[in-house]
C-alpha cells in the first residue's frame, strides 16, 4: 500500500463518503489495492461479467444508500435504491434486468415506515422492469444505524454495438446535461428542516433509462454517468482526470431551478456540487450534440442542455460565469451535504 494511503486522516470522516478526492483515494488505495487482483473496476458504474453467455454480455454493479429523512419530497431510500442501482447500468448502455438487496434495519424503525419504503421499491421495480432476485435483512442495535440503510447489486444485459467510456472522450466534445441539477440535493435538505427553510421543491429521484434510450441513438455518443454524489462537478473532475483535458462548463447553459440557487446563496452550498439522482452528464462528439439534444427535448426533456464542452489544456473543471469571468470548480474536498443518497 503506499504511504500516503489516506494521508489527510486516520480515520473515516464523512468526507470520505461525498464523491471528492478523499473518496477517490479511499477506493484507489484501499480498495482498489486490495482487490485489483479481482478484476475490480473502479472507474465505471457496472462492468462485464465474466460469464460463457454465448453473444450476450452481463453487466453488474452494486451500490449502498443512505438518507436522511427516509422519506423525502419526491422520494424515499427505497425507490432511491432502485432507481439508483437501475441507472448504474443504464447509463453504461446495458438493459437493467435483476437486483439483489441486502437490507440494514436500525432497531426501534417504525414497521408502517418499513411497509411504506418496501412497497416504494415494489413500484419502482415495476416501473423499471426490474426483479429483486435474492436479498438479506439485518437489525443493528439501536444507535449503531440510521434507521435504514440499503444496499443493492444490478445485473443487466449489455446492448449489442454499445461502447461507452471515459476511453472515448475527445477534446472538442460536447458536455450534455439532461436537466435542472441539485434538485435532490437541495429537496433532501429542506426536508431535514434544521434551517427554518421551506418550499415545495421536489427530488429528481427517478429512472434515467428513457433519457439512454435516447441518447444510445446516436453514435456520436461517447460517455454517459448519473450526477449523484458530489454532482455535476466532480463527473466533470472525472472526465478532466481521465482525459487530459478541461472541461468548461458554461453557467447560462448549465440548468439550475431559482429554488435551488435560493437555497444555495442562503446556506452557501453550490449546486454544482449537490447530487442528482435523475439526471444524466453525456459526452457527445460535436457533430452530434444537437441532434442529441433536439431528441432529448422531443424526448420529454425540454431543460435538457448542451452545458460546456471538452478542451485541450490542463485537466482541470472550469466554470464560464455568468457576466463573462471564470471561477475553477475545484475537486470536492469536505462533504457538502452528508447522507444524501
Amino acid at each position: 500500500m503506499t504511504d500516503d494511503t489516506c494521508r489527510d486522516t486516520a480515520r473515516i470522516s464523512l468526507a470520505h463518503g461525498n464523491g471528492g478526492r478523499l473518496m477517490r483515494e479511499i477506493i484507489e488505495e484501499i480498495f482498489a489495492f486490495h482487490l485489483g487482483q479481482q478484476e475490480l473496476d473502479t472507474a465505471a458504474d457496472a462492468v462485464r461479467l465474466p460469464l460463457d453467455t454465448g453473444s450476450d454480455e452481463w453487466m453488474i454493479t452494486t451500490d449502498g444508500f443512505t438518507v436522511e429523512p427516509l422519506e423525502f419530497p419526491g422520494g424515499d431510500v427505497g425507490s432511491l435504491a432502485v432507481h439508483g442501482t437501475v441507472n448504474d447500468l443504464a447509463v453504461s448502455g446495458a438493459v437493467p434486468r435483476f437486483l439483489s438487496l441486502n437490507v440494514f434495519i436500525e432497531e426501534g424503525l417504525d414497521i408502517a415506515i418499513l411497509g411504506r419504503i418496501v412497497a416504494s421499491m415494489a413500484r419502482a421495480c415495476a416501473d423499471c422492469g426490474v426483479r429483486v432476485l435474492a436479498g438479506d435483512t439485518k437489525v443493528v442495535r439501536r444507535g449503531q444505524g440510521g434507521g435504514l440503510y440499503l444496499a443493492t447489486t444490478g445485473i443487466g444485459r449489455r446492448r449489442p454495438g454499445v461502447d461507452l467510456g471515459l476511453h472515448r472522450v475527445r477534446p472538442g466534445d460536447r458536455v450534455i446535461v439532461s436537466g435542472p441539477v441539485g434538485d435532490h440535493g437541495a429537496a433532501v435538505l429542506l426536508a431535514r428542516e434544521q434551517f427554518g427553510l421551506s418550499g415545495n421543491l421536489r427530488s429528481d429521484a427517478g429512472s434515467v433509462l428513457p433519457i439512454a434510450d435516447i441518447l444510445l441513438g446516436f453514435p456520436g455518443l461517447r460517455f454517459m454517468r448519473d450526477p449523484t454524489r458530489g454532482g455535476v462537478a466532480t463527473v466533470s473532475h472525472e472526465i478532466a482526470r481521465a482525459v487530459g483535458a478541461t472541461v468548461r462548463l458554461i453557467e447560462r447553459d448549465v440548468p439550475v431551478r431559482p429554488e435551488v440557487r435560493s437555497v444555495c446563496e442562503i446556506l452557501g452550498y453550490d449546486p454544482y456540487y449537490l447530487a442528482c439522482e435523475g439526471r444524466v452528464v453525456a459526452v457527445v462528439d460535436a457533430a452530434a450534440a444537437t441532434d442529441a439534444l433536439a431528441a432529448l427535448h422531443r424526448g420529454g426533456f425540454p431543460e435538457a442542455s448542451i452545458a460546456g464542452t471538452i478542451e485541450a489544456g490542463a485537466p482541470r473543471v472550469v466554470l464560464k460565469t455568468s457576466l463573462g469571468g471564470e471561477r475553477i470548480l475545484p475537486e470536492l474536498e469536505d462533504d457538502p451535504l452528508p447522507r444524501i443518497c
